[in-house]
């Protein structure tokens, strides 16, 4: 037979398990009665093609709960700014995903409305990004087009992030409406750099550079 101060310890650590059971749902209900709260991030591109000017691009998103606010700046087009709402769907546990439809519309030096997708996936060290939009235009001044930008990364360590990265896009004025190269990130708390290198060693090759903040 135990001690009795023993028995009596058991006995209050079993009573007050059982109060802990009995008072989580009241702090689960008032932990989910707190509204969602905004989360933002602001990035800068600075693109520079070997043949023709550099140029900065930009990209401001706000997140709250399942809405998806953007807006962008030189990225469809140069001189261009577009601007986009959408509806995020995320899950999964070790292997985790997250999809948002987007919509929107670009003004500028091109004119017309952007339905598009953005989504991404993660499996222990390596993920997956990818972001496509095709650009309704209106008559000969701004051409329908398709655009994507894709991203494989893998993570040896959680501040590194090295991979592959392809895009489709006619902003560049060479013949190669499709860029492919490699990307290399660093992470330090809330603040990411990287550096984005297409058509490696080719007369067309555009290195990009990038600073992304979160908050």
């Amino acid at each position: 037979m135990r001690h009795p101060v023993a028995a009596l310890g058991i006995a209050l650590a079993v009573s007050s398990a059982h109060a802990q059971e009995a008072a989580a749902p009241v702090a689960n209900a008032s932990q989910e009665a707190q509204p969602p709260t905004w989360n933002f991030s602001l990035a800068g591109y600075w693109n520079m093609p070997r043949q023709e000017q550099s140029y900065l691009s930009a990209i401001a998103i706000a997140e709250r709960d399942k809405l998806h606010l953007e807006a962008r700046a030189n990225y469809e087009a140069m001189h261009a700014q577009s601007a986009f709402v959408g509806w995020s769907f995320a899950g999964g546990e070790t292997f985790t995903y997250k999809v948002t439809p987007i919509i929107g519309f670009a003004m500028g030096s091109i004119h017309g409305v952007i339905p598009g997708l953005e989504a991404s996936l993660a499996a222990y060290k390596f993920d997956y990004y990818i972001e496509a939009e095709y650009l309704t235009g209106s008559g000969t001044q701004t051409p329908s087009y398709l655009y994507a930008w894709s991203e494989l990364g893998y993570r040896p360590v959680d501040w590194l992030r090295l991979g592959f990265v392809m895009q489709r896009t006619r902003i560049y004025g060479g013949d190669r409406e499709f860029q492919r190269g490699g990307l290399v990130q660093l992470t330090f708390k809330n603040v990411t750099v990287g550096c984005y290198w297409f058509n490696p060693g080719s007369s067309e090759q555009v290195v990009m550079t990038n600073l992304t903040v979160s908050f």
